[in-house]
């Protein structure tokens, strides 16, 4: 069967997942499991069927181990995330368990991977617990990251496995959800179907229950006439314990798919696994719309402030034809690239500018398709009015002069930068009277809230460090402190003291490395100036350090040397580095566009390095991201030492 699309399986246990999908057209391109006997089944019965992954090494095991960067691209995202913490039968923690290090937050990996992949879907599982735990909180947190956050749609029902045709009921709450959807949908669930057997099909003898009990991972043995009773069953009049091969059945896998040889090792990986056809049928409709929503058939694209914002400087690119250079300050220095050319990944087509009136609009290797009177298409007006339009909107919403300028072009509508470069756009231009050609920029807009030059991402972007000083008795009084900083400052009036320990990311670790061998040291003492409340700038949070002298400067080449290596490393993170995996040294990026709040643009680029040097290090503050998803601020005890976790989120 040809493959129609490529899906990641994460918490993948034995395999359900891989089962279904394949089973209609899917190509598993990387999977993550970290038990060792739920992995040892899974490659077992899957080797075959994804010989790439294998081959490749990209059977994964601790889903917190690997950059979401170092995932193939894919299509669907799968998962069903530990459910321990949201279910009866565990401890309700939800979020806040810490036990087996952060387990419930394990959620905030798929988030992270979501976030930088950006898949057409995503595809979770979760027991029904998860709906109501915490009065709804945990649902709530889970909506608002995936919709909001992330921009993707989120559909929600709880699903039993005899809705789709097999005989138990193992209630499960499916969430799905597509890139580039309206919030109002189209998508359904499928429609309910009558069983394809029943108990006695599965015996293979007269059983008095038609729908069998819902497998579970422990608590066999009990008594038939025992309450709590799930894995004895009347067949032919004698009770009669269900073994792995009725589990098999039960759960929708083949009937030669090879388990332990244990009972009970074989009986609790069914009660983890998922149903194989309520996930089928579900994931049918799943790939059938997220075709329609790839194709653009389903509903008028939306956008947030920033992705509407890259489509504004494309237009107002070929409007004024030219950037004025800024300074540190964001003001035109009065000089000017002239462009020439303009090309996105997001479109297939280039744009010429061939004089004041007309471009030519080009595939991207370079044959001719037309040329346009550009000046009669793209006014001032229009440009004013499409400031003015994103300015006001909310959320992600939809921008019909977009479409129709689009149409006017001939070309596609954009469907979003590739999150693997740090340019959002390619210009050829002209500097100085020198040609440059093929020069990325990336591009910032101030028409929403101010944008970030590094965004927090989970345990790539956390601090930790040891807490000394303290006691027991502190630490609980600590828990009860809402806001990192009120925690920090309460920290330190009563004595504690904090000593950078590691990167939470070994990625992050080295790429600081790469600046300076202490740079990272240097940086949780500029992170922790923040938390405690010395400054936001980081101009004048190195400040701080200098007057309390944490850097043991003793003389100002000292100080200017400082200032040389965080402007180094803000660079970096603008044109080329990414914080989750580790960089080459190399730029992807030759400048930056910056869209100001009244529309006009201004440029920076690497032969006016200095400028760019300037605007980065005066216009730059630290920000207190979310703590729920991305997982600091939480004081632990840990290997007998109090850790606590910060995190670095940079914004203009």
């Amino acid at each position: 069967m040809a493959k129609k699309f490529k899906f990641i399986d994460l918490f993948a246990g034995i395999g359900g997942f891989h089962q279904a999908m394949h089973s209609i057209g899917g190509e598993c391109v990387f999977a993550s499991e970290k038990d060792k006997s739920a992995r040892e089944t899974y490659e077992k019965n899957f080797k075959l069927t994804s010989k790439n992954m294998f081959s490749s090494g990209l059977f994964n095991d601790d889903i917190r181990k690997i950059s979401p960067y170092e995932i193939p691209d894919f299509d669907v995202l799968c998962a069903g995330f530990p459910c321990q913490p949201f279910s009866q039968a565990g401890f309700k923690k939800g979020f806040d368990d810490v036990d087996n290090s952060e387990r419930g937050n394990l959620f905030f990996n798929i988030a992270d991977i979501i976030e930088a992949k950006k898949p057409k879907a995503f595809f979770l599982e979760n027991v029904r617990g998860i709906v109501n735990h915490d009065d709804g909180r945990t649902i709530k947190i889970i909506r608002e990251i995936l919709q909001d956050d992330l921009g993707y749609s989120f559909h929600l029902k709880v699903v039993k496995a005899t809705d789709y045709g097999l005989p138990q009921h193992r209630p499960r709450a499916f969430i799905i959800g597509f890139r580039d959807e309206s919030v109002f949908s189209n998508f359904t669930f499928p429609e309910k179907i009558p069983l394809k057997f029943n108990m006695s099909d599965v015996f293979g003898g007269e059983c008095p229950r038609e729908i069998g009990f819902t497998l579970r991972v422990g608590g066999a043995g009990s008594s038939i006439n025992d309450r709590r009773n799930w894995d004895s069953y009347l067949v032919n009049g004698e009770v009669t314990r269900i073994q792995p091969v009725h589990g098999l059945k039960m759960q929708g896998f083949p009937v030669d798919f090879q388990l332990p040889t244990s009972r009970t090792a074989a009986m609790k990986q069914l009660g983890n696994s998922v149903a194989v056809d309520a996930v089928k049928e579900c994931a049918k409709n799943l790939i059938k719309y997220m075709e329609k929503v790839n194709t653009g058939t389903a509903m008028k694209l939306t956008k947030n402030k920033g992705e509407w914002s890259e489509l504004y400087s494309f237009f107002k690119i070929i409007h004024d034809r030219k950037i004025g250079f800024g300074d540190s300050e964001m003001m035109p220095t009065g000089q000017y690239l002239s462009v020439d050319k303009l090309t996105t990944d997001a479109i297939d087509q280039s744009i010429l500018l061939v004089d004041e009136n007309s471009l030519v609009v080009t595939d991207k290797d370079g044959s001719r398709l037309l040329k346009i009177q550009a000046s009669e298409l793209i006014t001032q007006e229009i440009i004013n009015e499409l400031k003015n339009k994103i300015v006001e909107g909310k959320g992600t919403f939809e921008m019909e002069q977009f479409t129709l300028l689009c149409d006017g072009l001939g070309i596609g509508l954009f469907h979003g930068a590739d999150s693997s470069h740090k340019s959002d756009i390619e210009l050829d231009v002209d500097i100085d009277k020198q040609k440059y050609t093929k020069q990325g920029f990336g591009i910032k807009s101030y028409l929403g809230s101010k944008p970030t030059l590094l965004n927090a991402s989970g345990s790539n972007t956390n601090f930790v460090y040891e807490v000394r000083g303290i006691d027991d008795d502190l630490v609980v009084e600590v828990g009860k402190i809402k806001g990192v900083k009120s925690k920090i400052l309460f920290i330190l009036e009563n004595g504690g003291t904090f000593h950078f320990d590691k990167m939470e990311s070994d990625a992050m670790e080295y790429n600081l490395a790469l600046i300076d061998s202490e740079f990272a040291l240097f940086m949780s003492k500029m992170v922790l100036a923040y938390y405690s409340g010395k400054a936001s700038k980081l101009v004048d949070c190195l400040g701080e350090l200098y007057k309390n002298n944490e850097l043991n400067i003793n003389n100002k080449n000292d100080q200017i040397s400082y200032q040389i290596r965080l402007k180094r490393f803000l660079m970096a993170i603008l044109l080329g580095m990414f914080s989750g995996k580790k960089w080459d040294g190399e730029y992807d990026a030759n400048g930056q566009i910056v869209i100001k709040q009244d529309g006009e643009q201004v440029a920076y680029h690497i032969t006016k390095k200095g400028d760019m040097e300037s605007y980065l290090f005066e216009n730059l503050k630290f920000d207190t991201p979310s703590t729920t998803r991305h997982r600091f601020g939480q004081l632990r005890r840990e290997n007998g030492c109090f850790l606590i976790k910060l995190n670095m989120q940079i914004r203009f």
